[in-house]
């Protein structure tokens, strides 16, 4: 396990600048070091319109960012101010925060590790592997999902990858632990997400495969 001086989660929020699945824009960025400790919440004003704040998915909305929001660059020089060039930032599909942030490996930080590939779990009914959201590996590791209702945060998203690593690291020290776990998130029952409940909200598609409504592409 790293320890708490190396370890560190930055999660990011977006709300939507257009109609399509990929028109999103930073609104807001969280920091946490490896104890799980709220090191940084900052919240980013886009340069652009903004077509939908995604409030049930983002928490965030108008008067909040308008309010409390800085510009993107300035809360990126904060954010490299506070991660030292030396952090190994982890996280759910941690490289696409990295790249919204224009972060720069060797330079920002010194490595990242992807939640979504120490958590999966092979299918051998498929021959490939499953992945699984961070909210549902939080639910059903640490009964840390989300509650009916309730919105993302990026300080409190970052906490719980921070614990899911650790978590991680306790259960690969017994093999058989490990599996079970695994096994526990392959049966656990899986909440909807907001994609799928809502395949467009206020007009902006949210890239569900199946009920695009953008025609964006998709990348795997």
């Amino acid at each position: 396990m790293l320890p708490p001086g190396v370890l560190f989660s930055i999660d990011v929020e977006c709300v939507a600048t257009g109609v399509g699945h990929h028109d999103r824009a930073v609104a807001q960025i969280g920091l946490v070091d490896g104890s799980a400790n709220h090191v940084l919440n900052l919240y980013v004003r886009p340069p652009t319109r903004v077509y939908s704040y995604l409030e049930p998915l983002t928490g965030l909305s108008e008067d909040l960012i308008q309010g409390q929001g800085v510009p993107l660059d300035q809360a990126v020089a904060t954010l490299r101010g506070a991660l030292p060039s030396s952090a190994v930032l982890v996280g759910q599909n941690i490289r696409k925060d990295i790249e919204w942030l224009g972060l720069t490996e060797g330079v920002d930080y010194a490595a990242c590790i992807d939640l979504a590939g120490l958590t999966r779990v092979w299918n051998a009914q498929f021959g490939g592997y499953t992945y699984f959201g961070l909210d549902h590996t939080a639910a059903t590791w640490l009964d840390a999902g989300l509650a009916d209702g309730e919105s993302h945060d990026a300080v409190a998203d970052a906490a719980k990858s921070v614990r899911l690593y650790q978590h991680f690291c306790e259960l690969e020290k017994d093999p058989a632990a490990l599996a079970a776990a695994q096994g526990k998130l392959a049966t656990a029952p899986r909440a909807p997400s907001f994609a799928l409940r809502n395949p467009s909200f206020e007009g902006v598609c949210q890239g569900n495969r199946k009920t695009c409504t953008c025609g964006q592409p998709f990348f795997s």
